[in-house]
């Protein structure tokens, strides 16, 4: 990789490289955003609520089938920056092509369960009748492009995990210019609806991974992509899984736990509040994505220093990561609440009580969405020390559980769609302050495996101790 596209993250001062690394990816995941914002924009304007509620409600099911693998991608940015930070290039080369052949895989998998099992999903999610037809054929679309989205997400990994966010933002930039687009052409033009943004969006994300590919390809450093060198080397893949897997699995949880909340929503057979709720989604879906940057930012920084040995750095990471997140998410989420009404109608132009169904939204949720990006940074910090089983045990019990069981118990009692909103804040609440009290607990014993030593563990998960790789070479 070139000199410009790197950030010393082990020496020098942290605030403005943080924000160096951060602000390119916050751009990167935004205009990764307007791949469905922009469907739901069109669909919205051109083609009527029924197809805006068929699109967007189908948001928190597309998180919930590939977050197991963009958590995976997770796995190889931590596993590649700890070598890069312990000077382990052999093994950062291999890594490089384990995680490209797992992610090409993981793609064709996706497609083809989602193309099979789609329709009965959206039945078992009681999707309203007058919208269950035009999501399904959404669907079935949207997952022929899952090999390029999962690729995309690990080739961004990989080139996060040295410091480069811009060029990602290059191919985004690219790829979102076409799927608008194509989005105007489809829709507007050929009249295709539901199916003409489908298209658009998996053409825009075939165009964002060949761009990722060649980029890869054209590398000279240990990040260099030979398509020769293909292969699943299952210690990397171990690897890998230690820390990407329970990342993925927290990933569906929290997606889970939508998708009953979701269903709830549908529960009201009343597209306006489906409709509404979808609105409301997207925009904050774009606060989310201006804090999430600060997490990658802690899962690099944290992984490159812990595999150096400099815990102290660790800790500075640690404290500045959720500052930015902290003060990023009490502006954007309290602006877009300011703003709602504006921009819900951007989505429901016309439609009254569809706007006044997002604005509803904000309150319980935008407005202390801040929460919600310190908890996922803590979580940053502990996956990039290798602590990543853990936050999957407590999304499990104070997010996805306790979400379930308000559902269960508080809904009936109190059924309106705040009462399931407002079950946002209190489980981010609960969650993110468990998340901080293990960090506290744990932080000495993790920092004395790799103090002094220069090199980190080459096991990532809980309570596993170094293997006897490096002797036999393999690492």
């Amino acid at each position: 990789m070139q000199k410009q596209h790197k950030i010393d993250m082990c020496s020098g001062s942290l605030w403005d490289k943080i924000l160096l690394f951060a602000l390119p990816l916050m751009l990167s995941s935004m205009l990764q955003l307007l791949f469905n914002a922009a469907d739901v924009v069109v669909v919205g304007r051109f083609a009527g609520k029924e197809a805006l509620a068929a699109v967007g409600s189908n948001t928190s099911l597309i998180s919930l089938m590939i977050n197991l693998f963009v958590g995976l991608s997770v796995g190889t940015n931590v596993v590649v920056a700890r070598d890069l930070g312990a000077g382990r290039k052999d093994n950062v080369s291999r890594s490089v092509h384990t995680s490209v052949t797992l992610a090409l895989v993981s793609g064709v998998v996706m497609m083809l369960f989602g193309v099979v099992m789609v329709r009965h999903i959206l039945e078992w999610m009681a999707s309203p009748t007058d919208v269950i037809d035009l999501a399904t054929v959404y669907l079935r679309i949207y997952f022929f492009g899952m090999p390029a989205n999962i690729f995309y997400n690990f080739g961004a990994a990989i080139l996060r995990a040295q410091g480069d966010t811009r060029r990602p933002l290059y191919y985004l930039t690219a790829a979102g210019v076409i799927n608008v687009a194509l989005n105007l052409l489809f829709v507007i033009v050929l009249r295709l609806d539901v199916a003409g943004v489908a298209l658009a969006t998996i053409i825009s994300q075939y165009v964002s991974a060949l761009l990722v590919l060649r980029c890869l390809m054209g590398e000279q450093g240990p990040l260099h992509l030979d398509l020769k060198k293909l292969r699943l080397e299952w210690p990397v893949v171990r690897r890998i899984l230690e820390v990407g897997l329970p990342a993925g699995f927290q990933g569906v949880l929290f997606a889970m736990s939508n998708v009953v909340i979701q269903s709830s929503l549908n529960s009201f057979n009343d597209p306006v509040i489906v409709a509404g709720s979808a609105a409301s989604a997207n925009i904050e879906n774009f606060v989310y994505a201006a804090m999430s940057a600060f997490y990658q930012a802690a899962i690099t920084f944290v992984g490159q220093n812990y595999g150096a040995g400099k815990v102290g750095r660790v800790d500075r990471v640690a404290l500045e990561c959720t500052g930015y997140v902290a003060v990023t998410g009490l502006v954007l989420g309290n602006l877009v609440y300011c703003f709602g009404t504006q921009l819900a109608g951007i989505y429901a132009p016309g439609e009254p009580d569809v706007v006044a169904q997002a604005i509803i939204r904000m309150g319980f949720i935008a407005c202390p969405y801040f929460i919600c990006g310190m908890m996922d940074t803590i979580v940053g910090v502990l996956r990039g020390i290798g602590y990543s089983v853990i936050p999957m045990v407590v999304a499990l019990v104070g997010a996805c559980g306790l979400r379930l069981a308000w559902v269960a118990t508080v809904f009936p009692l109190y059924r309106s769609p705040s009462t399931l909103y407002f079950s946002y804040p209190v489980t981010w609440s609960i969650t993110g302050g468990v998340l901080i009290v293990f960090f506290l607990c744990i932080r000495k014993r993790a920092y004395a495996k790799v103090q002094g030593t220069g090199e980190a563990p080459y096991l990532a998960m809980e309570g596993t101790h170094p293997t006897d790789e490096k002797k036999a070479g393999a690492r």
